[in-house]
């Protein structure tokens, strides 16, 4: 399977898109106030929906809370798709008959911190 950088960075951008556009849906939206004064009823829909809360102060979005497993999962993801346009970003400079070979580089690396080759 080939991995395409500029088709996963498309994905991720549609994706962080999405859940902009649904974490700013009225149900998503609280005034401070109300999260501090009912933070367990709160925390339990945080969990539920698996959807960050945009928390008001004076009106205007001030903190973005989300729920620590959702936020896990949608740091994962990103980290995932990252790494990904990465090595395609690697492959197709290798394609291009750019880089070095990798004992060439940890050749070099070797003499640069004084480490013995590995037996």
């Amino acid at each position: 399977m080939e991995l395409d950088g500029a088709r996963n960075l498309t994905i991720l951008k549609a994706y962080l898109k999405h859940m902009a556009a649904t974490s700013l849906l009225p149900e998503n939206i609280h005034p401070l106030t109300d999260f501090l004064r009912h933070h367990k009823r709160h925390l339990q829909r945080l969990k539920r929906s698996q959807r960050p809360a945009v928390l008001t102060l004076n009106g205007k979005a001030e903190v973005v809370v989300q729920d620590a497993k959702a936020y896990q999962a949608m740091m994962e993801g990103v980290e995932a798709m990252q790494a990904q346009a990465g090595i395609a970003k690697g492959l197709a400079s290798m394609a291009r008959g750019q880089g070095e070979p990798a004992e060439t580089v940890f050749a070099r690396l070797r003499r640069k911190h004084g480490f013995k080759p590995a037996r």
